[in-house]
């Protein structure tokens, strides 16, 4: 028998890594002889470098760079196994744990840092840099990241306007003269899992920054600063970045990366799917256990679970999805190629307990999924 574990992260609990060797060691304990492949998952988000780092051999650096509130804090970027190819968490410089809850705010949080990465990535030699855009704290449309590769903004008076989403506004013009000239020969994606606009009730400042800690006002004065960052893009650069799908992503460093640095947008599970060839190791699988800290309605929208389900059904492999949690809703993803849903709560318990007993209880769980497929395959054996 052949299970491929490919996990996201438990946050909070487990990185992906953790998930998947405690759900291989469950399989192990129901058969040793079982033939098991690991890939830790992720969607752009948190856990990105990591995975794409193990799939290929590569390597992680460690570096500082500027927080999202303007000091320096501990970053790191990976390099992958073909020594060419780069892979950033703007939340490893610009996410939102790196920002104390009382000071969340994103009139004030930058993504320069991200830059800042993104040039660590070019003094390496990389020729292509992937961008997961997953866990910001800002919403600054990427204007801190273009400000470290060189790109200034200024206001009606000439002067070059500050960091942070409360300048957005004040911008009426772009100058490109001093760009890093290499970024014309570097290949740059920016993986989401969200394709949310830039602007609108659907976009960057509506949807994501109450959850940086913006309230109805702020949320009001972003949107209006975004559309003249947006309107002054495309009077400058030609390019209307307002409704581009992802543009919105990361509080609008998607919508920054497209006009400053030529990115492709690209949904984080495509990009993991090519690069971890996903295809070719589902290939002949018999059962492929997927799952993430919890599970629920919000999963159908393209998370990573239903991401390499997705894969496996092409492949006609049984998806089984092992998460800590599963609420209301969750059924959906019966819909998107998952043929099983389990919890590894086995018992009732305060969520700090869950957190603390979670690599125990996937043993448990994933050993009885194991003896169930088993039973259920005639290669159980074998």
């Amino acid at each position: 028998m052949k299970i491929i574990v490919a996990p996201d992260s438990f946050k909070g609990s487990l990185s992906a890594v953790e998930v998947a060797d405690s759900i291989e060691a469950g399989i192990k304990k129901a058969n040793p002889r079982i033939e098991v492949t690991k890939i830790p998952l992720a969607d752009g988000g948190e856990g990105t470098v990591e995975a794409l780092v193990i799939a290929t051999g590569g390597k992680i650096l460690q570096v500082r760079a500027t927080g999202p509130l303007g000091k320096r804090v501990d970053s790191f970027f990976g390099i992958l196994g073909d020594g060419k190819t780069a892979v950033i968490e703007m939340a490893a410089a610009s996410g939102l744990e790196l920002v104390p809850p009382h000071l969340r705010n994103p009139l004030h949080t930058t993504t320069y840092g991200v830059g800042e990465l993104m040039l660590a990535a070019l003094e390496n030699k990389c020729n292509k840099v992937i961008v997961g855009l997953g866990g910001s704290a800002t919403n600054d449309g990427g204007m801190g990241m273009a400000k470290a590769m060189g790109v200034r903004f200024y206001d009606k008076n000439g002067q070059e306007v500050g960091v942070g989403g409360k300048h957005l506004g004040e911008v009426t013009t772009i100058k490109l003269d001093n760009i890093d000239s290499r970024l014309k020969e570097v290949e740059i994606i920016a993986a989401s899992d969200v394709n949310n606009p830039l602007l609108g009730k659907h976009g960057a400042s509506y949807i994501y920054a109450p959850q940086k800690g913006a309230d109805e006002d702020t949320v009001l004065f972003l949107e209006r600063g975004m559309e003249n960052f947006a309107a002054i893009i495309k009077e400058s650069l030609g390019i209307d970045i307002s409704n581009l799908p992802g543009s919105g992503a990361a509080g609008g460093l998607g919508a920054g990366l497209m006009a400053f640095c030529s990115a492709k947008m690209k949904p984080g599970m495509e990009v993991v799917r090519e690069i971890c060839r996903l295809d070719e190791i589902l290939k002949n699988a018999d059962l492929l256990i997927t799952g993430e800290g919890k599970t629920d309605e919000q999963t159908s929208f393209g998370k990573a679970p239903l991401g390499i389900a997705k894969v496996a059904k092409e492949k006609n492999v049984a998806v089984v999805c092992l998460s800590g949690g599963l609420e209301s809703g969750f059924e959906i993803i019966y819909n998107h190629g998952i043929d099983a849903a389990f919890s590894s709560i086995n018992m009732p318990m305060t969520l700090e307990n869950a957190m603390a007993q979670s690599s125990k209880m996937l043993v448990q769980t994933a050993e009885a999924i194991t003896r169930l497929a088993m039973k259920l395959s005639k290669s159980g054996n074998n």
